[in-house]
């Protein structure tokens, strides 16, 4: 089952093929296999025994400003219907894409591995919308329930000029395009909260942790509707941990992360700080405390048709050096604060997406329950380290492997093999 808000809570999902023998210390990446891992928000099934993680970003929009034609190009399966028709996508099309990067192949020939299994996201495109939504407005209502399913919104803004493709308010305007989506989310919150508040009024508290939880909650709240009625998102105001854990069954939609793209013309991609319309975007992600990423959707939808190598000379005769999916996911994993560690061997070199701020165990309990719970030390070693030896062992022979305890926090990039015992 998955939580509508995107919280993180405990999960099981898929079992070891194999069982886990008892007080057994057991080497990751030399005796098991592990079936594939999503990225951010964990999951529950009551069959299963790996803790895992899964994000899923929303890519939302007005219509006909390039967020299907952006989702087609992306995921590798389930296409969404694009087409210069407002409402061309009417129910949620869900997309995995792979998180680009290049240490998993470098790893992966290093260690004469099978196979390399990099990290995925869960990309969602969902309907797009008018002023009004939050009144039921075009197909407000239904994408004010989708939204409120992810963890992350990627709002794309139309920054291209194009007399063929129709503006549904008439003209291209990114700060107006913003305010659209950002009021019917700030409405939608608004009535929530109002609700929210007129039961807590009505309701008695059963004992003293539920009174103490419950007025966390109306203070929270009460700092969020200032901040809601001063056209603000709930994500600018300052709570204390209390008060965040307090409100989290809320799942308010201006409490998300956004990260703002800006989907400009082929010929803007090399230099977009020449576009103005980027400009306004810049400016207004700046004031929302929300990042910012400039791609091309009609690029990235050219490219699908090309071979690798003509990717290469496409992009480099535009001026660029890659594609914008690997900046647009680096942008979602540094808002969202999550980290890539690495388990290489013969059979598989994989990429495992993890919270900043993670511990060892912690790290270990992404892969399985059984290595958090009967975690006894993790051998790592950096990135850089490891490539610079050549191989596990050669690290180890020259010093470079860490073994490192239970306090330890997981750093961008390490390589790891835990040994545990259950």
């Amino acid at each position: 089952m998955r939580m509508a808000c995107g919280h993180l809570i405990p999960t099981l999902v898929h079992p070891l093929k194999s069982s886990l023998s008892r007080n057994q210390s057991l080497l990751l990446t030399e005796k098991s296999h592990f079936i594939g891992f999503l990225g951010f928000t964990q999951r529950f099934s009551s069959s299963s025994s790996k803790v895992s993680m899964s994000l899923r970003a929303g890519i939302v929009g007005l219509p006909n400003v390039g967020k299907s034609t952006l989702f087609n190009a992306v995921v590798e399966n389930g296409k969404a219907q694009a087409a210069n028709f407002p409402f061309c996508t009417i129910e949620p099309n869900i997309g995995i894409v792979a998180v680009p990067d290049p240490r998993l192949q470098v790893l992966s020939d290093l260690s004469k591995s099978q196979r390399a299994v990099p990290a995925f996201i869960e990309l969602v495109d969902i309907a797009g919308l008018v002023k009004g939504a939050s009144q039921g407005e075009g197909l407000g209502n239904k994408f004010l329930s989708h939204i409120r399913e992810v963890d992350s919104i990627l709002q794309v803004v139309r920054c291209f000029e194009d007399n063929d493709i129709v503006h549904v308010n008439g003209k291209v305007n990114p700060t107006s395009d913003i305010d659209v989506i950002n009021l019917e989310l700030v409405f939608s919150d608004l009535d929530q909260i109002q609700k929210r508040m007129e039961k807590l009024k009505k309701g008695k508290p059963k004992d003293s942790q539920s009174k103490l939880k419950e007025e966390a909650e109306k203070s929270a709240l009460d700092k969020i509707l200032q901040a809601l009625l001063d056209g603000k998102p709930a994500r600018s105001v300052t709570l204390t941990e209390f008060e965040k854990d307090a409100i989290k069954h809320l799942c308010l939609l201006t409490m998300k992360p956004v990260t703002y793209v800006a989907n400009v013309a082929e010929t803007d991609l090399a230099e977009p700080e020449n576009n103005p319309y980027v400009n306004e975007v810049m400016k207004l992600a700046s004031e929302l405390q929300s990042g910012l990423v400039t791609i091309s959707a009609q690029v990235e939808s050219e490219l699908t048709e090309l071979p690798y190598e003509e990717r290469m000379e496409y992009l480099k005769s535009l001026g660029v050096s890659e594609s914008g999916l690997g900046n647009l996911i680096r942008a979602t994993y540094s808002l969202l604060g999550l980290r890539t560690y690495f388990t290489s061997g013969e059979k598989e070199t994989k990429a495992w997406t993890i919270l900043a701020g993670m511990t060892a165990p912690q790290a270990a309990g992404v892969i399985h329950s059984d290595f958090e719970k009967g975690f006894i030390r993790a051998e790592t070693v950096a990135y850089d380290d490891f490539v610079a030896a050549g191989s596990l062992a050669a690290a180890r022979e020259k010093g470079l492997l860490r073994s490192e305890g239970k306090d330890y926090l997981v750093q961008e990039g390490d390589v790891m093999l835990f040994r545990f015992n259950v």
